[in-house]
């Protein structure tokens, strides 16, 4: 080769090209082994790579290294900032913003927006319908039901407030704990309503009154602190006496039921005779009204039948006289068996007494048939 005989057996590059030499120099090496390393293939040097680097990102850069870092440092803040200024409000949800600490006119509906944060921030309120329980079973505050019914007996009444807010600005704003101030307002007003009726309104009779008038109470109460909440309903889940003498109240209600059942049983009975008095009344009354009709017209009759006779009495009185005692005497001798014979006819020898009597007979019997 012809770098073999100007150098000694050395590469074109000088150095001693003893064996196994490469035209680079070094021994054995080849052109991709790192520089400055130690001899004989040892790790490479950790200050020179980080050279290097630092050299590829002066070059990429502007401004060199330290300018690099103050870019990338601002990017960071810029989407930091980007990212905290985007908010998104889901449908059932309402935002205010607030610039500086005081909330803006209008308020953000359902959909992506953008403040420029930290200067405006946002509070999210949920304007969907919301339930607050009050004397629940297992509340922390287990003598929140407990109130004094209008007849002096305590009850422990559970009921529920559903509520949703109507303007979120007056809900964020306007009071400090919302939550807490609608608790204490439906505690007050159905302890007032309650204290005003027996407890047997409460526990079976008229709850759904007794809702009605708590949740007007709560509304006003409620309007008047200005707490943009709007009372949808105040069920009343139970109401029940205090465990410490729900035995004797027991007691006290089947001794009202067996009061009402006796009452019950005393009206039907009562119902029943009466019924049966105002029939037999109206039936005595009935024919009474009949028998004065029949004898009323009985005598009408006879009156105009007098008046009849009169007067023909007055147009004819030897006729009518006459009339009258045949008539009379008709009635009379009607059923009679006896035989009158005039004095100057006297009695006609052969005349069939025998016969004549047994006709008469025969015929008054079929008559009483």
């Amino acid at each position: 080769m012809p770098w073999s005989n100007q150098n000694g057996g050395g590469g074109p590059w000088g150095g001693g090209g003893g064996n196994n030499q490469g035209p680079w120099g070094g021994g054995g090496g080849g052109p991709n082994r790192p520089r400055g390393g130690g001899g004989n293939g040892g790790p490479p040097d950790l200050e020179d790579i980080i050279r290097r680097s630092q050299d590829r990102l002066r070059g990429v850069v502007p401004g060199g290294f330290n300018g690099g870092v103050v870019v990338i440092i601002a990017l960071v803040v810029v989407a930091f900032l980007a990212i905290q200024s985007v908010y998104t409000v889901q449908p059932d949800e309402r935002g205010v913003e607030l610039r500086f600490g005081k909330p803006k006119e209008e308020v953000a509906m359902p959909g992506l927006h953008f403040h420029f944060w930290p200067f405006e921030t946002v509070e999210i309120v949920k304007v969907t319908e919301q339930q607050q329980n009050i004397g629940a079973a297992g509340s922390t505050q287990s003598s929140a039901g407990l109130m004094l019914s209008g007849d002096q007996n305590i009850v422990n009444v559970q009921f529920s407030v559903l509520f949703t807010v109507s303007d979120p600005k007056n809900y964020l704003f306007n009071l400090e704990n919302p939550a807490g101030t609608l608790q204490q307002v439906a505690e007050s007003a159905m302890r007032e309503v309650v204290g005003r009726r027996p407890a047997e309104d409460i526990f079976r009779n008229n709850r759904e009154d007794i809702s009605t008038e708590v949740r007007a109470i709560i509304q006003g109460t409620m309007d008047t602190y200005g707490a943009g909440i709007s009372i949808n309903a105040v069920p009343i889940e139970d109401a029940a006496p205090p465990r410490e003498v729900a035995d004797a109240f027991e007691e006290v209600q089947r001794a009202e039921q067996d009061e009402d059942r006796f009452v019950e049983e005393a009206n039907q009975y009562a119902n029943q005779r009466l019924g049966q008095a105002r029939g037999q009344a109206a039936q005595i009354r009935e024919e009474a009204a009949a028998y004065k009709d029949r004898v009323v017209n009985e005598a009408q009759g006879e009156a105009q039948r007098f008046i009849s006779i009169y007067n023909e009495y007055a147009t004819a009185p030897e006729v009518t006289r006459q009339r009258i005692f045949l008539e009379t005497m008709e009635a009379v001798l009607k059923n009679s068996n006896k035989i009158i014979i005039e004095e100057q006819q006297g009695v006609v020898p052969y005349l069939p007494l025998n016969e004549i009597n047994r006709t008469a007979g025969q015929q008054q019997q079929g008559g009483n048939q």
